[in-house]
């Protein structure tokens, strides 16, 4: 089973840029209790931002490369993400190659920065290591919103 934390593309430019949306809901199994109430936990946030950076590179390789995160430089924590909350994804590439790519990225709710990466270094893998092909590219349209949920 898959677990995705990106549920939109929202807009993005081939080897360049990719923005896009996570909904959180009450209901996902994943919140870790604070005193302050429940929050996304951090790596899992971290995540959603890696996945957008997936998405650019499945996207502006027709479907052929896509990117798995192995290292971060920085990354600060401004805030917190609650049920409820849509966090506003974006990835810029820094630098690439044949095998690996350098994104930079924010996770923003509401305008609010919650968190800020720099140097999230990736290695870039044919695609259909992990996954079928067909199914990558549906997936993808319905991201961009170009077909609808089935």
């Amino acid at each position: 089973m898959r677990f995705h934390l990106i549920d939109r593309i929202s807009d993005w430019e081939p080897d360049v840029r990719l923005t896009g949306r996570k909904v959180t809901s009450p209901d996902e199994t994943y919140w870790k209790q604070t005193p302050a109430g429940p929050v996304m936990p951090g790596n899992l946030v971290l995540e959603a931002l890696a996945q957008a950076g997936t998405w650019l590179f499945l996207l502006s390789s027709g479907y052929r490369k896509r990117a798995a995160l192995a290292t971060v430089t920085e990354a600060t924590w401004h805030g917190d993400a609650v049920p409820g909350d849509a966090l506003d994804l974006e990835v810029r590439i820094r630098s690439t190659s044949d095998t690996a790519a350098v994104l930079d990225g924010t996770v923003r709710v509401e305008g609010r920065t919650v968190l800020e990466v720099e140097g999230l270094m990736c290695a870039l893998i044919d695609a259909d290591r992990l996954e079928d092909p067909a199914d990558t590219e549906r997936m993808g349209r319905q991201l961009l919103g170009q077909e609808a949920l089935r």
